[in-house]
């Protein structure tokens, strides 16, 4: 009977070293063999700011110029006196502060302030639409006693009237979730629910929540399945360690890099704007952060 030649494991090894060797070229070797190899697709990147409040002691200007210097490509929570200076670095202000009589404290869950957001806002997204600023930032208020149940219908109504102006400017409303535990008492949305069903109460495309990572760790944690499950109504995002508030390195117990790597996953194209206090050298911990989450 005739047999075909046998291979030892020697010849196997090599044989298999080979291939994985091919298999290992990098596409730019592949083209050059053969141009008509597709391209590869470029990597998706996060997009990242960071809040100026933090950093008022550095003037806006030279603050542009060395965040631009370690990636970073956006400026967070200006007033509109500073809204252009960031543009002057090749960097976006990717949040506006909203109208003046609109505080943490003082937001929407109250009908009764609702006519003076929508005067002010009447003047203030057209501006905002003109700056190229794609965000403006919103709260809910505290509770005072209020219900959850009427703290929400509240929300809606306001941001009801708020929606068609900026749906026409083209500007987000971004209503922040913030922690009620530590840092903001009383506050009113400070559960996911609470924002999930004021967007979807309004139904705009233009009403979104701003997920702060922080605040919602400290509150319910859970943080990469409500991403995964709720990007659709989320507009923006802010960084922090926890606890502390301070640096998102491994210092804390939040682990950006997966947080980010969930995040791109959803398709999210947004910003994600740093807000935590630094621990040491400003310019140099942020570099560190735009490192950690540029995965």
């Amino acid at each position: 009977m005739h047999r075909e030649p046998t291979l030892d494991r020697r010849h196997l090894l090599a044989l298999a070293a080979g291939a994985a060797g091919a298999a290992a070229l990098p596409l730019s070797s592949v083209r050059a063999q053969d141009p008509q190899a597709p391209a590869a697709a470029p990597k998706a990147r996060l997009k990242q700011s960071v809040c100026r409040w933090i950093y008022g002691n550095i003037p806006l200007a030279d603050f542009c110029e060395k965040v631009a210097a370690v990636g970073i490509t956006g400026i967070d929570l200006l007033t509109a006196n500073e809204w252009m200076v960031p543009k002057k670095f090749g960097l976006t202000c990717t949040m506006a502060y909203g109208p003046k009589t609109m505080q943490i404290n003082h937001g929407l869950n109250r009908l009764e302030h609702h006519d003076e957001f929508v005067t002010d806002c009447e003047k203030l997204l057209p501006r905002i639409a003109e700056a190229g600023i794609p965000n403006m930032i919103v709260f809910s208020g505290n509770r005072k006693g209020q219900d959850d149940a009427t703290g929400v219908q509240n929300c809606i109504a306001g941001l009801k009237r708020l929606a068609p102006l900026a749906e026409q400017h083209g500007v987000t409303l971004c209503l922040e979730f913030l922690n009620s535990k530590v840092d903001h008492k009383d506050y009113a949305f400070d559960r996911m629910s609470y924002g999930l069903d004021i967007c979807r109460g309004v139904g705009s495309k233009r009403v979104k929540i701003l997920y702060d990572i922080y605040h919602a760790q400290i509150m319910e944690g859970d943080v990469i399945r409500t991403i995964r499950d709720h990007i659709e109504h989320i507009g923006h995002f802010h960084t922090g360690g926890v606890p502390g508030r301070q640096d998102i390195d491994e210092s804390q117990e939040l682990f950006y890099p997966a947080i980010c790597r969930a995040i791109l996953a959803t398709g999210y194209d947004g910003f994600v704007a740093h807000e935590y206090i630094p621990k040491g050298d400003p310019i140099g911990t942020l570099a560190k952060a735009v490192k950690i989450c540029d995965v």
